[in-house]
């Protein structure tokens, strides 16, 4: 209720009111927004209570002429939230409007009325010319200084608001404008104009009249050449021209721009400089000539240049003036000499890593006042001494070259980071710790070093070391007594070297310890003396000899152990542990028994990473040899959350067949986790579709990004997948890789001993391709090479709002394996930057266990110098001919008509509860399910229940290997094993999403709580007992060609597999009743408390985080299914030479019994035109085809027992 005026003859009427800006703005009409609409100014004025009044404001204008209005309001928060705002309004000017992202096609009508309003930013909005709220009606801004109007999609230049006299600053950029108008010339005030991102490729010659334009944006346009019309603009002295299609520079253009300071000139495809004139360009300070193609630079005409940037170019020589230069960035090309003359006395930072050089010039020692200097990856064989006797050097990288000592230092220097890691030093300078007092940095690692010099000549040492990085060398314990005098020491990597111990009394002295790392030596003990670190946070000691528990978990602020691959046997716990303590990983320990008190004090670490194995009985088989195995290893670094998950499943689909996967968000942990919990289904779903690896790759990738929703619009991740499968069509190999990835994440194959890179790096610095085409498309690229400043990746899954620029799209490749294939390792971007292909493989080569193997990966990069989240996971690959143990096939002397299935092998299914082990399994598959803070998987081998053999022949089917499964199984009650889609944030119970699975009931085996715990379970002899199910009519064998859906005779099977796994560990039970495992004192503890995973995010939060898009494919159901495997037991492998003399001896002596056809078609039979497409049986689970001209041969199978 409104009232106008301070008398009582105004009466009370019922009126909208609204406060936009600076004004109040009351309705003349009840009701309606329509109409004259009265504007009170509150700048200056006044806002009071009207105590005669319940909940009533006055509004004042300022001003002789004030007027005043009562508003009456309904509720006190209503009145109480206008008195805080108006009050506000009234002591100060709103000038400034941030309409950014809200999809608004017109500005607020109401907001013309705030006329004290400077600053108005619309980016990223819809806006159009016409309409009350209109770029037509933007001139009734009397006021407005900045606009910023970019990504619009205007595609031409609103002349209105070259009416705008006022405006200083106009932002167009990414509009797709293709001319600037001649009224441009009527902004006389403008000092900033941004026209990047455009179709632009010249400008109007009335742009040279504005005489106060200092900076000009044209960057990401089509200029072929650098304007005449920027000659008249004697006030401009900034040109940004990045990204346009300038190949010819010509310096006298510079020269004629008087005031031109500093000039962008990257990714222009540059080829030449030319300084045709003699003249002198004196002006330019700044030149940015990065990611172009010159091969040789000149520039000792810009005699007043203080910075130049020329990184990733191809440059052979490089000539400059040193007059003035103070900042030199040179990285990445192949140069083996800089010529600077004079020498540049004003330079103080200088990088020319990445580069040919096999010594430093001469002038570099020379020049007075460098402070930071970096070289690395280089040629360099030595370091001039007088280099490292500056006065002025305080940071020298000199690491990935070919050093093999350091000059001795004469005086004390000020040094005070030095990088000298990957070179051959065989030992520091006697005098480098009490020469170089300010030395807080020192990394040597990957060196051959024996020991390290003292601290100090005397016992009292000056030392201020804060960082110490020796991993990779030849030092023993007596190296620790040296490492006393460095009592300010608070980072000591020490990993793979030799040390047998380490002295207690030696580490009492480090106090101020925060970071150990031990890992890969052969300790036998931590000492207890550890405890004196009373500020020691992190603790990493993996791959050593450990048996006893360290006394750390009562430090105050320990946050990270690692003690894993190591021999620990028990832990002795302190009656509490301290809070902060949120990662425990005991991995490897394969002696170590926890019993149910210690898990309950380890209920609220964050993660915490164990392995069970419960005990197998004696009569139990191993199952099918072990093809591949895996380990995995994430850290975080110094940043305090884990932004990398890992997707590992050794048994994908039915048993022979491995998906694994990287993925790294960068500085969000959401989206990892996201991909982590769903990729490995959606993979699941989408082979069932399609056997083309580029189709059902690119589906898994684009239906994940859809099911990203919300989550997946601001926030992004770089993916890896692998998948090891059968390619039934390629008869000469059993296996081949097909790997898909976006971002950065790689993968490297082992073959001979050589690393072969599988993957693409998506990064716009790296692949050439993709910086054309995110330039193409008119993306901002800003001086880091980041897509609009946000990631360096041209293709992620998520970071939506960054499309077309940042696409899902993966790569995909296929590569066959062979014998020669060892291992296969998947890490993310900060492994590879620091830890090259080959020195992977080789680290790898030396440890036989791949969980150790990734451990070592992610120390080394993180003694290499990564602060950032590293993760990584090596496939051990075990694939060759003498894998297989199949029977022989027995080749049949004629060739009988394809007709009715053979004879049922009679199965039954004993009665009993779903998914109940069974202790009398005839099957005996390996079970091996490694469910972890990053696994998301959950694996099982074939099922089948107990066998009751007949006396016939035809009781007997072909016995299979792992390599080449059975085909089928007829029989009227088939076993059926089943698959649940894994999820590793959401249980059954909170499936809403149609990310996890459509079954509701719990599963048998799977238990989990709200805390993580990350549980390895490796059990074998599963054999689940299913309830059999109605008769199964047997499949129809015939071939339509009519109704092929698979290329080049490809097909691929249903993928089938026992998952289960939800939102905690799998705790899978097979071989024996759960009821014997819960006796067992390793596994009992587990039954009696709840354990969940340790690396996905808390069910709640990251629920929330996902929407499954409308066309997101559903699934039908939640399970899958495919006839059980036979029975895998040693077979008779009988040598192609013998095979002949062993045929003609079975057919005299035992009954030949008929089974399931081959998993390949013999070389005699085989159809010449195989490559040509076959039509596939939809029916059937297996993969192998006969060629349809050519009956199925009826195959024999030996009696084993010959």
């Amino acid at each position: 209720i409104v009232r106008k005026g301070k008398t009582q003859l105004h009466k009370w009427a019922e009126r909208q009111v609204l406060l936009c800006g600076t004004c109040l703005i009351v309705a003349s009409v009840k009701d309606s927004l329509t109409g004259k609409m009265h504007i009170l100014p509150l700048v200056g004025g006044k806002v009071e209570e009207v105590k005669r009044r319940q909940h009533c404001l006055m509004f004042s204008s300022a001003g002789p002429q004030a007027q005043t209005y009562f508003v009456n309001f309904d509720t006190l928060a209503d009145y109480q939230r206008w008195h805080r705002q108006a009050s506000k309004v009234v002591s100060q000017t709103i000038s400034l409007v941030d309409l950014s992202c809200y999809s608004l096609e017109e500005v607020p009508e109401y907001l013309f009325y705030s006329q004290d309003l400077t600053h108005l930013n619309l980016r990223h909005n819809f806006m159009s010319l016409q309409g009350p709220g209109g770029l037509l009606n933007l001139p009734r801004f009397s006021q407005l200084k900045s606009l910023n109007l970019s990504h619009n999609r205007l595609g031409v230049f609103p002349e209105s608001v070259c009416e705008i006299l006022t405006l200083t600053e106009l932002n167009l950029s990414c509009n797709g404008m293709n001319t600037v108008p001649a009224q441009i010339g009527n902004l006389q005030s403008l000092q900033t104009l941004s026209l990047d991102g455009n179709q632009l490729s010249f400008l109007p010659e009335e742009l040279g009249g504005l005489a106060q334009l200092s900076s000009l944006g044209l960057s990401f346009n089509n200029f072929p050449h650098i304007p005449g019309v920027l000659d008249r603009l004697s006030g401009m002295d900034k040109l940004a021209m990045a990204g346009n299609r300038v190949e010819t520079l010509e310096l006298g253009i510079l020269a004629r721009m008087s005031h031109l300071k500093n000039i962008d000139l990257r990714l222009n495809g540059l080829r030449w400089v030319k300084s045709e004139a003699l003249e002198a360009v004196k002006q330019v300070t700044q030149l940015d000539l990065r990611d172009n193609h010159l091969a040789t630079l000149d520039l000792s005409s810009i005699c007043s240049l203080e910075t130049l940037h020329c990184q990733r170019n191809q440059l052979r020589a490089l000539t400059l003036s040193g007059f003035t230069l103070r900042t030199l960035h040179a990285s990445s090309n192949r140069l083996t000499t800089v010529n600077i003359y004079p020498v540049p006395n004003q330079l103080t930072q200088m990088d020319l890593s990445r580069n040919l050089l096999e010594y430093l010039p001469d002038w570099v020692c020379d020049s007075r006042k460098v402070e930071v200097l970096d070289v690395t990856h280089n040629f360099l064989s030595e370091l001039p001494a007088r280099l490292l006797s500056s006065l002025s050097l305080r940071k020298l990288l000199a690491g990935n070259n070919r050093l093999q000592r350091l000059p001795d230092l004469l005086d004390h220097i000020p040094l005070e980071v030095l990088d000298l890691q990957h070179n051959k030093l065989g030992e520091l300078p006697e005098s480098l710790f009490y020469k170089a007092l300010n030395l807080k940095y020192l990394n040597v690692s990957a060196n051959a070093l024996e020991t390290i010099p003292p601290s100090s000549q005397s016992e009292e040492s000056l030392s201020t070391l804060q960082e110490l990085y020796l991993t990779g060398n030849k030092l023993n314990e007596n190296c620790a007594a040296l490492l006393v005098g460095h009592q300010n020491l608070r980072v000591l990597h020490m990993a793979y070297n030799q040390l047998l111990s380490f002295p207690a009394s030696k580490l009492s002295k480090l106090e101020l310890l925060e970071e150990l790392n031990l890992s890969g030596n052969k300790l036998k003990t931590i000492p207890s003396t550890v405890s004196s670190c009373k500020r020691l946070h992190t603790l990493i000691a993996h791959s050593n000899h450990i048996s006893v528990f360290p006394e750390i978990l009562n430090l105050p602020e320990i946050k990270l152990v690692d003690l894993s691959c190591n021999e620990l046997t028990e832990i002795l716990l302190p009656d509490s542990l301290t809070a902060t303590l949120h990662e425990l990983d005991l991995a490897g320990n394969s002696s170590l028994l926890l019993e149910h008190k210690t898990l309950n004090l380890f209920s609220h670490i964050t993660t915490l990473k164990l392995d069970q194995k419960p005990a197998m009985a004696t009569g139990d088989s191993l199952g099918s040899s072990t093809l591949w195995n895996h380990g995995y290893s994430e850290m975080s670094g110094q940043r305090n959350k884990l932004c990398v998950s890992v997707l590992a499943v050794d048994r994908f689909g039915d048993s022979v067949e491995a998906a694994y996967g990287v993925f790294d968000g960068d500085r969000n942990e959401e989206v990892p986790r996201l991909l982590q919990c769903t990729m490995g289904d959606v993979l699941s779903e989408e082979l069932l579709h399609s056997s083309v690896d580029s189709v059902y790759m690119s589906n898994t990738f684009l239906t994940s990004h859809r099911k990203l929703g919300m989550a997946g619009q601001k926030l992004g991740a770089s993916a890896l997948l692998c998948y090891i499968h059968h390619e039934p069509s390629e008869l000469g190999s059993y296996f081949s890789l097909t790997v898909a990835n976006v971002g950065s994440c790689q993968a490297v194959l082992c073959r001979d001993g050589q690393p072969l890179p599988l993957s693409k790096v998506f990064s716009l610095e790296q692949s050439t391709e993709e910086m054309d085409r995110v330039k193409l498309s008119k993306a901002i690229i800003t001086e880091d090479n980041k897509v609009s400043g946000v990631t360096c990746c041209s293709r992620l899954l998520g970071c939506s709002y960054l499309s077309p620029w940042v696409l899902p799209k993966p790569w995909v490749r296929t590569e066959p394996l062979c014998s020669q294939d060892e291992f296969l390792i998947l890490g993310n971007r900060a492994l590879f930057e620091r830890v090259s292909y080959q020195e992977a493989v080789c680290n790898v080569q030396a440890v036989r266990d791949p969980r150790a193997a990734a451990k070592k990966l992610c120390t080394l990069a993180q003694s290499y110098g990564c602060r950032d989240n590293v993760g990584a996971v090596v496939v051990s690959l075990h694939i060759g001919e003498d894998s297989c143990t199949c029977e022989p096939p027995h080749a049949s002397t004629g060739i009988e008509p394809r007709g009715p299935p053979p004879t049922p092998l009679p199965v039954t299914a004993p009665q009993g509860d779903p998914a109940t082990p069974s202790s009398s399994s005839g099957i005996a598959s390996e079970f091996n399910s490694e469910t972890s803070a990053s696994e998301v998987g959950s694996e099982a081998g074939s099922t089948a229940s107990d066998e009751h053999p007949s006396t016939g022949p035809t009781a007997r089917p072909e016995r299979r290997c792992s390599l080449h499964p059975a085909a089928t199984l007829w029989g009227p009650h088939p076993v059926l094993f089943q698959r649940q889609p894994s999820c590793a944030t959401f249980s059954s119970n909170q499936s809403d999403n149609g990310l996890d699975s459509d079954d509701e009931a719990p599963l048998e085996g799977v238990i989990s709580n709200g805390s993580k715990l990350e549980v390895e379970v490796d059990i074998h002899c599963c054999a689940f007992q299913i309830r059999s199910g109605p008769a199964a009519s047997p499949k129809d064998h015939n071939l339509d060609k009519t109704r092929s859906d698979y290329p080049n005779g490809k097909m691929r099977r249903q993928n089938s597999v026992v998952v289960s796994a939800t939102n905690g560990c799998l705790l899978a039970v097979c071989g024996r009743e759960i009821s014997d495992l819960k006796k067992s004192p390793s596994t009992s503890s587990l039954f009696g408390k709840k354990l969940s995973n340790g690396s996905v995010v808390a069910p709640e939060d990251s629920h929330n985080l996902i929407e499954v898009a409308l066309e997101a494919p559903k699934k039908k159901s939640g399970y899958f299914t495919a006839p059980a495997q036979q029975d895998p037991e040693d077979q008779l492998v009988v040598p192609p030479s013998l095979e002949q003399d062993v045929r003609e001896q079975l057919r005299g002596q035992s009954p030949m019994v008929p089974g399931p056809p081959p998993p390949f078609t013999p070389p005699s039979i085989r159809d010449p035109v195989w490559d040509h497409p076959h039509p596939p049986a939809p029916m059937l689970p297996q993969r192998d085809l006969a060629p349809n001209p050519i009956p199925a041969l009826q195959q024999e199978v030996y009696d084993t027992a010959l």
